[in-house]
Order: C-alpha cells, then structure tokens, then sequence
C-alpha cells in the first residue's frame, strides 16, 4: 500500500468509526431503531460514497448524471442519515432527533428527508426502484448515472427481487449495481443462506449478472478493490452487477458481533459506552467528500400539440381501446409519457403506444410487482409512467404500490378486464376488488369512465395530475355518449338524466352506467322518473352534486360491477353519512362464474332489467309503509 492510499483508507476509517458512534447515539437517544443491521453495513457504504464510486453533485441535486443510492433495506435508516452528515447534509445534533415526530429521519426513509430516492422498508422493493431508475438514465436520459441499491440478505428471498435481477439482465443494465450485505443473520435468526456468499454467487450469476464476492466486508483494502471491480464491470456493457460481502451483524459492539436476537433492538448503556470508549472521542468534525459525475447535457424532448379526440355519437367503442388511443394521441403532448405492461398490451391496448413509440415502452413480463418498483423508479426520475395489466393482477402488487405515495412518485396505473362483465373467462380474471384497493390510498385518484370520450380526456387529467392515479377500463364495447369537447376534471361527475320530479337517483360508472340509462328508460314508461349520474370520479367524487340528489329524491341506488365492500357504494354511503335518504347498493354479491356478459350482469342483479326490479320492490315498500302510517294515527303522531 503506498503512502496515498494509507491515508485515503486511515481517513475512511476514521469516518466509519464516527458513522458508528452517530449510529449509537441516534438510536440510544431514540431508545428504538435498528443498530445492528446498520452496523454490519458500514464500511461497505463508507467505501462506496467516499472512495470515488459514487458521485453526485449537491450544487445540482436534479442532475441526471448524478448517482443514485437506494438503500431497499430501510431499516438500516440510523446508517443512512449519518453518512449523509458525514457528507455535510445533516448536522449531527439533528440526527439526535430520530425517530421524533415531526422529524424528518423517520424510522424507514421516506421522501420527507430530501436524499431519499424512494422510500423502503417493506422489504424487497428496492432493487425493482432501482431497476426503473437504471432503465431511465440508460434509455430515455442517455445519462452516464448508475444506481446502487444496498440489499439484505433476508430481503433477497422476496420473489420481487428475482423479478427485478430477471429484468435488469434482460435489458442489459450494466449501470445497476447490487450491494448485498450479508450479515447472517434476520430478525429471528438465521438466513437462508447464512454467510455462504457462493449460494448467493450460484443464484444470481446465472441470470446474466457478474457477481463480485467480498470475503470481508469490514476490511477497507478488500472493499477498495470490489469497487474497483465495480467499476471495471460496468464498462464490460449488459451486466448488471452485483457485490456480495460477508459482513458482521452489530460489528463494532464487541458483546452483539454476530449474535441473534437483536434486531431492531437499541444496544444497551453499558455496550453502547464501552464501545464509544474503544472507538475514543470525537468532536463530531469529520467528513467525506462525494465526487462530482462528469460533464453531461440533457436535451429533454419537446412539448408538441396533441391530436383532437375524434368520436361520434352512438359509435361502440371499449374503454380499453380508448386507453390505448389516449396514449398514443397524448405521447406529444407528455413527452416524459411512458407505459409500462405486464405482457397483456395486446388487451390492455397499451400495445398502439408499444408500435408507436417503441423506445419509450417496457415491457416487464408477467412480474407485477417489479413493474410497479420500476414505475415508482421511473417516476422518481420525472417520467410519466402508464403502468397497464388486467385489474384483477394488480392486487398481488398492492405492497409496491401503497409505497409510492410514500416516495412521493406519480404513478398512473390502468387496470382492464374489471368486474363479471368480462364474460366466460371466469372470477380469477375479474377485478372486483380494485376500487377498493386504490380508495384506500391516502390522496390517490380513483376513475371509472364509461365511453370512448370520458376516457381520453380522463387519461389526459391524470398525466398532467401530480399524484397516484388508477383508471378503470372495460373489456367489451359500449356506446359513446359524450361529445368530443364534453370537459370532465377529477373530482367531477355528469348528471344525464334530471328532472324537478325524480323520485329515484341511480348513480353508477363504467359498465353499469349504460345499464342505468337503460333502466331510466323502462322506468319512465313505469311512471317512475329516476336521476341518473357518472360518477366517472369515485375518489376525489363530487360531495355536493350527490348530496343535491339526495336532497331532491327519495332513494339512492348506487350500480357497480365490484365488490360492494369498498367500492362505488361505499363511497356513497360515507358521503352521505349524515343524510336521511336511504341508499342501496347494487353490487356483485353472488360467487363470479362464467357465462356471458349479459347473464352475469343479470346474475348479480346489474342488469337493467334487475335495476328496473329493485327500484319497483322499493317503491312497492315505500307504498305499504306509507299506507300503514296513513292507516295508524297514533304512530303517524309519534312519528
């Protein structure tokens, strides 16, 4: 070792043992957190950000040819906010205030503290953040910026992690790099494969990444040269990279090296000070020096004008094919637009958009949630990111996807193929649980058109809405009823049927909307006159238009093609809580089967006809009890 380099490594040493006295003192003063994960990954990350690998320039955070660090295992926080003070970001006696509310350094990263890439700590998401960021710098930025994404050896059995080491071969992103710390041990005890770096060497190798084993992951010299190895695999172009370091659980706390039943547990007093002891006094004075990237310009395409929607009354056209002309007709208009599918593009319609614009459409296989990681990734790299499946196979994604919020991405999602209306393929290819799902995300947009036109111009809304956003679409054709300029915004709905004298109101989106409207016809001829509303917006939804319908009619009916838990019906019901009119909601009750469109509408009682039923067994009850209240002078005084 020359005289430069033992200098270089005496510094960084000294910068790890003031990373881990922080490490101590924030989660001693928190008296929670997770010290010993943070501990075994010292080293490795003080070599990475302060050794010359990573790179980022602080005068110009949004710089695309800055590196990006993700530490997908969250937990390992206290780590990760002390070696953003060890670069000057945080003044040490904020990292005191850990894990306090209202403090920025919460127990898992979020996008509250503004060096977070993406928030984690449900475990197995990063890598897919990752891979959607590595896919935007190599893509659609040309940008020379590499991503590293700190992994734990627990996390590395999540079946989402393999999805992304899959992809990110596929599309030869040598500007991902995997940093896999394997510290033996879990939360309640070993690993699968324990410090058998081979076993992890033996799985990953073979899906086209180039694997760089680091015997000991504390040693500096050792790490000096994986690095370099890093660095000299990334210009072997195609394979991702992936170091994987045998490192030491609680390393630095003599009694917790390597011992079980810690994790997430503050050190004790007595541990804590002896160790502050060995790794002596400091003024809390010491810093490391990130490089800055290379020179880079980019060029962002231009903002053109987009095509006008060009639909005709009458005209039968699925809300799926709408989709797919939207984004084809909005791609100059947004020209950070990208769509991301599932293998279903061909019934999603997102294939248009695929044929069209090839080099801004990924395909992710049938790997949901990565396809949802790599969005959020995307996102978080100021893209617009479609991602389109069937409904039904965006459920087994919901732990990705009620984490983008979280990371502050804007991710629009597109879910076809809902309710029993599909027909003969049966229940397993039914949404019928995705309105509720996505309601219950904080602040997120919930859209169900019903034609051609609402949907085109609701794809528009949610590409320019800065937020999580799902629209729901339709498998079969159904009639355009809106003109081309009909405006719709989120948080809207359309009243298309009023009168001064409605007794009923029928509220419905999507499929059931037509089934409403047809209903509102032989109702008439039953001289019953019903209000009939598109609720195209289910969350945010229109509180005053429905709460003037209840005002002026005497019963709600609400129409759905989902479950009723969570749905359409529900937001109505918690709408109008405080409202003497009663609601009633139709809804899917009955166990999906296969059969026609027609016969399983009619089965759950969605049908016209069956709404024309309901309403009529309503107003058959309604005029009893209005007959028997006439009839009993006593309870009518009562009353």
């Amino acid at each position: 070792m020359n005289a430069d380099t033992q200098v270089a490594t005496e510094r960084s040493q000294e910068i790890c043992d003031q990373i881990r006295r922080w490490i101590l003192r924030c989660t001693t003063e928190a008296g929670s957190g997770h010290p010993t994960s943070s501990l075994s990954a010292v080293e490795l990350m003080v070599a990475l950000m302060f050794d010359g690998t990573f790179r980022f320039n602080f005068e110009q955070p949004e710089d695309p040819a800055n590196d990006r660090l993700i530490f997908s295992k969250g937990h390992a926080s206290p780590l990760f906010y002390a070696l953003w003070a060890a670069a000057g970001k945080i003044d040490p006696n904020e990292l005191m205030s850990y894990r306090e509310f209202g403090s920025r350094l919460e127990g898992h990263p979020t996008e509250r503290f503004s060096f977070t890439e993406a928030a984690t700590g449900s475990l197995g998401q990063g890598l897919s953040i990752g891979l959607g960021m590595a896919l935007a710098a190599r893509y659609l930025d040309r940008s020379p910026s590499r991503t590293f994404v700190l992994l734990g050896d627990s996390e590395i059995a999540e079946g989402s992690q393999w999805e992304a080491i899959q992809l990110a071969a596929h599309y030869k992103l040598d500007n991902l790099i995997g940093i896999l710390d394997v510290n033996r041990l879990g939360q309640r005890g070993e690993t699968m494969y324990g410090h058998d770096l081979e076993a992890y060497r033996d799985r990953i190798e073979p899906f086209g990444w180039r694997c760089i084993l680091v015997e000991d992951g504390h040693d500096l010299e050792q790490l000096a040269q994986g690095y370099a190895d890093v660095n000299a695999a990334s210009d072997q172009l195609g394979r991702p990279v992936m170091m994987i370091a045998r490192t030491v659980k609680g390393k630095g706390v003599r009694s917790l090296e390597d011992q079980g039943g810690h994790h997430g547990k503050p050190v004790g007093k007595d541990a804590v000070a002896d160790t502050l002891e060995r790794l002596g006094s400091s003024n809390d004075s010491i810093r490391g020096e990130i490089k800055r990237p290379g020179a880079y310009q980019c060029n962002p395409p231009a903002i053109r004008t987009s095509k006008t929607i060009q639909y005709s009354i009458g005209d039968k056209v699925a809300t799926r094919d709408a989709y797919g002309n939207a984004l084809n007709r909005l791609a100059a208009k947004y020209p950070q637009m990208v769509s991301l599918d599932g293998e279903v593009c061909n019934s999603t319609r997102s294939k248009r958009f695929r044929d069209e614009y090839p080099d801004r459409f990924f395909e992710m296989f049938i790997a949901e949630q990565n396809m949802v990681g790599v969005a959020t990734g995307m996102a978080l790299c100021g893209k617009t990111p479609f991602v389109s499946t069937f409904a039904a196979f965006l459920t087994r994604a919901f732990d990705q996807i009620r984490m983008t919020p979280y990371s502050g991405a804007a991710v629009r999602f597109v879910g076809s193929h809902c309710g029993v209306s599909i027909g003969q393929d049966g229940p397993s290819q039914m949404g019928l649980e995705d309105i509720a799902m996505f309601r219950t995300l904080q602040d997120a947009v919930v859209l169900y058109p019903s034609d051609a036109v609402s949907t085109e111009a609701l794809v528009d809304r949610m590409a320019e809405n800065d937020g999580i956003a799902y629209l729901r679409t339709t498998r079969g054709k159904t009639p355009v009823i809106y003109n081309n300029d009909e405006p719709f915004q989120i948080g809207g709905c359309k009243v298309l049927k009023e009168t001064e004298n409605d007794q009923v109101t029928l509220i419905a989106a999507g499929i059931t909307l037509h089934e409403c409207l047809r209903a509102h016809d032989a109702l008439s001829k039953c001289g019953i006159s019903a209000r009939v509303i598109d609720l195209y917006s289910i969350k945010p939804l229109d509180h005053a238009t429905v709460r003037r319908a209840a005002d002026e009619t005497q019963v709600v009916f609400t129409v759905e093609d989902h479950f009723p838990e969570g749905g359409l019906g529900e937001a109505i019901l918690t709408s109008l809580s405080d409202h003497s009119t009663p609601v009633h909601c139709l809804a899917v009750r009955n166990r999906p089967v296969s059969g026609s469109p027609e016969q399983l509408l009619s089965d759950q009682g969605l049908s016209a006809a069956k709404i024309v039923e309901s309403v009529e067994r309503w107003r058959n009850v309604s005029s009893k009890r209005s007959k028997r209240d006439l009839a009993s002078p006593e309870r009518n005084a009562l009353n």
